[in-house]
């Protein structure tokens, strides 16, 4: 999970590229980039581990100069935590390219063979985003023209569609042409873009990972790109549009939803803030049916993606609601913290129980998800501590037992608190009194609400992945991740 943003205006963009990398900041906050393209033809670039605030100055906005920009914010896999691997990555032939990406491409290390022993390139990171610019790269120089026209451009995705597997949602630029932009055929990584005019009623375009990034900018949304749709703005700011793959299948993230976008966001058409509210509903239903004789004295989120489900939750139920924990807003999202002792930690620092909420009371806590179920054995310690007499616990998410392959840095199966247990076993083990998930079907519903059929990547509840893996692809998926993961748990690297 990364967010991605470009801008092709008229004027100078940097400034409203770091300004939308802050909204973009809750998906990613490792390191932050942001490479800009003049009317010249040159590049400008700047990127570093850190938060968007922390890695640029008003310097470093001044001299990204350019009317077209795009950035990225990074979210901190295991084993990532490199500058070079900062995004937006760059190549200098053919025209020269500057590319971000947000995803996970699965057949990495037959193309990383491939683009060395084939295209004759060389890669100088491990990232996936690297392999994805070297082959838009080499097959836009298989055009061998020098004018791209929107036809070559479109050639090169499709020939790159084609040899990329997994998740992609991808923002360029090439030097001398514009501004791309495209999606996988799978639609797996949310990506839209929106039109405004300037003051001389000329238009500009903006493309991102999130529509909340618009109406702060003063755009407004055109659509979601479509499975496989690539569009691309021109130096003169005409906008193109091609589908480049025959075969697709519309299966977009759930869990961008459950947790990861932003509440104020629209993606594909469906809003997340009412997604959550009618997670908060099914839960209800199913709470009601299932708690027996116990009384829920008052239900409390755990700030802040929980906050509307748990909301809409106790409205169902008729129960107080109140807001138990202070957040501190200086400490970032523990889900997406590089390291499980960073993010233990952390837990400590970033909630602050009102203990009169507890005390004496029997508290139904609800959160967006449970993974490890570290964090949740701490939050329900904090509430017995602030008084609590009973806390029964509530995922908005289904049990998660499979890793996501598409982008989100999630443990390996047997680290999964869900892995071969079940609800009463899970319960015990964080110290909740009792525990309830969302079921599937209901979350699938809460999303995919009347005006829509889609049919989601789940893959992470049920263990189906809408694209072919490889064969041993998820045995050696988790032996790297576990490595990694290792790694990024000494202290050493978290200084």
């Amino acid at each position: 999970m990364c967010g991605i943003l470009g801008i092709a205006g008229r004027s100078n963009v940097a400034a409203e590229i770091f300004d939308g990398l802050t909204v973009l900041q809750h998906r990613g906050q490792d390191a932050s980039g942001i490479s800009t393209l003049n009317h010249d033809g040159k590049f400008f670039l700047k990127k570093g581990n850190g938060l968007v605030r922390d890695v640029f100055r008003a310097r470093h906005i001044f001299k990204l100069a350019g009317n077209f920009g795009i950035g990225h914010v990074r979210y901190p896999t295991a084993g990532s935590n490199s500058d070079l691997e900062a995004q937006p990555f760059f190549v200098n032939s053919p025209f020269g390219i500057t590319l971000a990406h947000n995803g996970n491409v699965t057949n990495t290390e037959k193309l990383a063979q491939e683009i060395f022993d084939t295209d004759l390139r060389h890669l100088e990171t491990g990232s996936d985003s690297e392999i994805i610019l070297n082959i838009f790269a080499h097959e836009l120089a298989q055009q061998n023209v020098k004018i791209l026209e929107p036809k070559n451009i479109f050639s090169a995705i499709e020939a790159t569609q084609k040899r990329i597997k997994g998740s992609f949602a991808v923002v360029l630029m090439i030097s001398g042409a514009g501004l791309v932009a495209f999606r996988d055929r799978n639609g797996i990584r949310p990506l839209c873009f929106g039109v405004r005019k300037n003051i001389s009623g000329e238009k500009e375009f903006a493309v991102s990972s999130e529509s909340a990034v618009f109406s702060p900018l003063g755009f407004e949304k055109i659509s979601d790109l479509a499975p496989s749709e690539a569009i691309f703005i021109d130096k003169n700011l005409n906008l193109h549009q091609k589908i480049c793959a025959k075969k697709t299948e519309f299966k977009p993230c759930i869990f961008e939803y459950v947790y990861l976008a932003r509440p104020d966001s629209v993606l594909d058409k469906i809003s997340v803030y009412k997604s959550r509210l009618r997670m908060g509903e099914n839960l209800a239903k199913k709470i009601k049916k299932n708690i027996g004789k116990n009384k829920i004295d008052v239900v409390i989120p755990i700030p802040e993606t929980s906050r509307p489900i748990a909301m809409q939750l106790a409205n169902s139920l008729k129960i107080k609601f109140r807001e138990g924990f202070v957040k501190n807003r200086y400490i970032g999202r523990t889900f997406i913290m590089p390291g499980q002792k960073i993010r233990k930690k952390s837990i400590r620092y970033k909630l602050s129980p009102v203990d009169l909420e507890f005390r004496n009371k029997n508290v139904l806590l609800v959160d967006d998800s449970i993974v490890r179920g570290n964090t949740s054995k701490e939050i329900i310690k904090m509430a017995r501590e602030a008084g609590a007499k009973k806390v029964f616990f509530c995922s908005a998410a289904p049990p998660i037992r499979h890793p996501c392959v598409y982008g989100v840095d999630m443990p390996i199966r047997s680290e999964f608190i869900a892995t071969g247990i079940y609800e009463k076993k899970i319960a015990e083990i964080i110290g909740a009194d009792e525990i309830f998930f969302q079921d599937l079907p209901d979350l699938i519903a809460a999303v995919n609400f009347k005006k829509t059929k889609i049919n989601f990547c789940d893959a992470c509840f049920s263990g189906n992945y809408p694209t072919k893996l490889e064969k041993n692809f998820l045995e050696n998926f988790e032996k790297i991740r576990e490595k990694n993961g290792k790694k990024n748990d000494n202290p050493l690297t978290l200084l």
